[in-house]
Formats: structure tokens, sequence, C-alpha cells
């Protein structure tokens, strides 16, 4: 009778033991699959970072733009992004805005913005200045900055507008302020600016701001690590199945 009974047991547990076994390997499946994938996908980044990088050691070699050449439409903006550019025109020095909490040489201050209206022209394009210091004992003290009256030159490199950070609160409107959007201050101000920015070069702008800009960086080596460490998940999920799935039992079977 016990014989039986154990028989019997045996015989209703194999179907369910069988359901198991083929859950797990659905499990782990896709779970090498999506390790597989996602480590392609950070290989496929590196790959369009690599073109970017070209595109842009590219750009570097051009010859320099002038006011006239500058993109007027954001898509045109894009292919000129990373050009060097030589400008002259007049700043408009009440307009200036500090965007706060920016870095520079591993320091942090204000990334000093001024629109340039472009000699000729009615048009202005944003210029991202340089970099000063803040006060951090009286945070709403402005920096001291020297802005050229008449006609000046500004050389530089076309740009993106100034990157956005995370802000906790609405956009605020005065000379301090955590990001800016171009088109939403061209109204503000009823400037026509240009769908792109000039970061300014050069030492010698009497201004005494710093313009160690950082170089764009492609992170290559960022993909590529985190690629191997999916495709590193997925070999283990893998070797643990085959390990506890196949050859663990078959061990058991002959011992």
């Amino acid at each position: 009778m016990g014989d039986l009974v154990s028989g019997t047991s045996l015989r209703g547990s194999q179907p369910g033991a069988r359901r198991r076994g083929f859950v797990v390997l659905l499990v782990a499946l896709a779970s090498v699959a999506l390790a597989a994938r996602l480590g392609l996908w950070q290989l496929d980044r590196a790959a369009q970072k690599v073109t970017l990088q070209a595109a842009l050691d590219a750009r570097s070699g051009l010859p320099v733009l002038d006011a006239g050449q500058l993109a007027r439409a954001t898509a045109a903006a894009d292919v000129q992004h990373f050009r060097h550019v030589a400008v002259t025109g007049h700043w408009l020095a009440g307009q200036t805005i500090f965007l706060d909490n920016r870095q520079m040489d591993g320091k942090v201050g204000f990334f000093v913005v001024t629109p340039l209206v472009l000699s000729g022209s009615r048009e202005a394009v944003l210029v991202q200045r340089g970099w000063a210091a803040r006060h951090f004992d009286v945070r709403l003290q402005l920096p001291s900055i020297a802005t050229p009256a008449g006609e000046v030159r500004v050389e530089g490199i076309v740009a993106p507008a100034p990157a956005r950070l995370y802000e906790f609160t609405a956009a605020a409107s005065g000379p301090i302020r955590q990001n800016l959007d171009l088109a939403a201050f061209a109204h503000e101000t009823g400037d026509t600016l240009l769908p792109l920015s000039i970061q300014q070069l050069g030492e010698h702008a009497g201004d005494d701001l710093v313009r160690h800009w950082p170089a764009p960086t492609t992170d290559l080596q960022v993909h590529y690590g985190y690629a191997f460490q999916w495709f590193l998940i997925g070999a283990v999920i893998a070797f643990l199945y085959v390990w506890f799935r196949i050859v663990r039992p078959r061990q058991r079977r002959c011992t």
C-alpha cells in the first residue's frame, strides 16, 4: 500500500516538476536574451559616439564661420555645432544671465551668458562668455563682470544652448537662473536670437572670466564597460542554468 501511494505521488508530481522546469527555462532564456540585448545596445551607443567624434573632429578643421554663415534654423544649426566662429557686434549687457551651479576646473560657480547683437544686423546670438566664481555666503550677490561697450570681436565655437540642469522649482526670471531656454528668453527680451550659441574662447577679453571649456566627451570606455557587464551577466545566468538544471542532476543520477 505504501509503495502504491508513493508511486502515485511520484507520478502526480512529475507534471508539476515539468511545468516548473519549463518556467525556469523560459525565465533563464528571457534573462539571457535581455542581458544580450542590453549589451548590444551599449555597443550601438559606443558606435554612435565614435561617429559623433569623427564628425566633431572633421568640423573642427573646417573654415571659420562668420556672422552671415551662422544658421538661422535649428536643423541647420545642429550641423554647425563645434565649428569655429568669429563675429563682431555689441553686448546687451543688461540682459546678462548668470547660470547657477555650473562647474569649471572642478569648481562650482556661474556660467555668464550675454546676447551679442551682430554688427549690421538686428539679430543676436547668445554667447557663453565664461565662468565666474560665486559668493557662497551671499548667494544672491552677482560677480562683477566687465562688459566692454561698443563693437567687440568674439571668437569661439558654435555650441548648443547651455546644458539644462534639474530644477526643483519653476524657471526663474531674474539674472540668476538654473537654466535658459533660447526661445523663451528671446520672447522675454524681444531679441531675435539665432538657434545656437557661441562658447567664447581666448583669455584676453578684459572680463577675467575663465574659459576652460571641457571638450565634448564620448565616454566610449563607459559604454564598453557596461556592454561587458551585461554580456557577463547573461553568461553567468546561462552557466547557472546549465549547471543546476543539467549537470548536477546527471551527476546525482550517476551516483
